[in-house]
């Protein structure tokens, strides 16, 4: 529609465009949904605008069984080295536009055009952010308004599959742009098998996998563009990116290291905003030695931990996990015979009476079973949340005082229970990069047995290419 086509071409001027483009105050488009706060207000606006009527959701929105979302599989478990990642661009916005798979109620064909000119629109800036030069304001100001154009395209599949909830939702054109899209993935997954790669991880819309040892960096992506060019008019494979390494744990769980020698994670699986700081330190060190092979670098990063935790040379900073409270003091005590929780233990044994949902806390173990609060020594945000504490006359009142006796320094935790803390939860998510005997003998905090293998014959599980 050309009044379409006009609002898209607003978008590429003024940062306010978008206000004139949907029928919503401009300070809430920042926290509007895509879908269905910007999408189909334009939707309706479109229909308004020409003088059609809008359709009955409930006629379009019949769903014949369970919907089927995109494919997610893991191929291999293990380390792989010489790792590339390809990526289908925008792929069910692509799928949408390449096969017009819009909503059968949209009969004016709004939403597909929408998805048109702002896909062509992103692509141009995205170019444009390229060519400009790195960090100045105009790759900047491209760059944003690419990554904010994506949002609004990749949000048009979940529309169509919204349910209820969307006026012009098609639960049928959503399942087929997923049909089509397992079919681009399986047909590249086949075409990397033939060329004898090793597939190690797919999902949705991109494929990582190992190449032969000796290839470079061209010949990599001259693969991937043969590949593409085997695929419908309009859908693009990408080089995405390599890497000299890859552990492979779960799904969307796995850690990427790159030839610079830096280590990406990525997944709950193998990193938790309340991890204890000694562990995720370790956990990082074993993952770069085993992902390069160097396994008595494994077993000594192990062992330097144990050795410092045995000789308490680690703060009680190291050891304490840092959790976001999301109970009342009131609403905890009231359930807490039944099911007692570390954190508010902690604070209650530091004779804290008052609390607020949402505070961050950290605190670790001491014997006993017993937990201790750690403040933040640079942090006053107890202090303005009304924090108090029960007293006698021979206690001190003051959170001064307190922090004095509570500081970072601190080494009375429960050293049994970390070295369990340790093989249990950091060392265990190395399990699936070894064969089980060798496992138990890299992580066993007992010395070496007698007939134990010598720990630089001990292999990963390599996930290597067959050409």
């Amino acid at each position: 529609m050309a009044e379409v086509d006009g609002l898209s071409r607003r978008l590429l001027g003024a940062p306010f465009a978008l206000a004139s483009m949907a029928p919503r105050r401009y300070e809430r488009l920042a926290s509007a949904g895509p879908a269905m706060g910007i999408l189909e207000p334009l939707l309706v606006r479109s229909y308004l605008r020409a003088g059609a009527a809008l359709p009955n959701s409930s006629a379009h929105n019949t769903d014949a069984g369970m919907h089927e979302g995109g494919a997610t599989l893991l191929f291999a478990s293990g380390i792989a080295e010489h790792v590339v990642k390809a990526d289908v661009a925008s792929l069910y916005p692509s799928l949408m536009r390449t096969f017009q798979i819009g909503p059968s109620s949209d009969h004016l064909g709004v939403l597909l055009n929408i998805l048109g000119r702002l896909t062509d629109l992103r692509l141009s800036h995205k170019a444009a952010a390229r060519t400009a030069t790195p960090g100045s304001a105009e790759a900047n100001h491209h760059e944003a308004t690419q990554a904010a154009m994506k949002i609004l395209i990749n949000a048009a599949y979940g529309y169509m599959g919204a349910g209820s909830m969307a006026l012009f939702a098609d639960s049928k054109a959503a399942d087929e742009v997923t049909r089509r899209g397992r079919a681009i993935l399986n047909q590249v997954l086949d075409a990397l098998r033939e060329r004898g790669m090793a597939l190690i991880e797919a999902d949705t819309d991109g494929v990582y996998f190992a190449v032969p040892s000796d290839w470079t960096e061209e010949q990599e992506r001259t693969l991937v563009a043969e590949i593409g060019a085997e695929l419908p008019t309009g859908i693009r494979l990408e080089y995405e990116g390599r890497y000299r390494a890859m552990f492979s744990h779960e799904v969307k769980n796995y850690a990427l290291l790159t030839y610079a020698g830096r280590l990406v994670v990525h997944g709950v699986a193998l990193r938790s905003s309340r991890a204890e700081p000694f562990g995720e330190r370790f956990l990082r060190q074993a993952l770069h030695c085993a992902m390069v092979g160097d396994i008595p670098g494994v077993r000594q990063v192990f062992l330097d931990t144990v050795n410092a935790l045995r000789r308490r040379e680690l703060p009680a900073a190291d050891l304490a996990t840092r959790v976001r409270l999301s109970k009342t003091p009131e609403t905890y005590l009231a359930s807490r015979a039944a099911h007692p929780e570390p954190a508010y233990e902690a604070l209650i044994n530091a004779k804290r009476t008052r609390w607020y949902p949402g505070e961050r806390v950290r605190f670790y173990r001491v014997r006993g079973k017993v937990y201790t609060w750690l403040p933040d020594e640079t942090s006053e945000a107890s202090v303005d949340s009304g924090w108090t504490e029960t007293h006698g006359p021979d206690q001190p009142s003051s959170l001064a005082t307190h922090l004095s006796t509570t500081t970072n320094d601190r080494r009375d935790y429960d050293v049994d229970h970390y070295l369990q803390v340790l093989v249990t939860s950091y060392a265990a998510r190395l399990r699936k990069a070894f064969a089980p005997q060798d496992f138990e003998q890299l992580f066993r905090l007992q010395q070496q047995g007698l007939f134990d293998q010598p720990i630089e014959e001990i292999q990963p599980l390599w996930i290597r290419c067959q050409s």
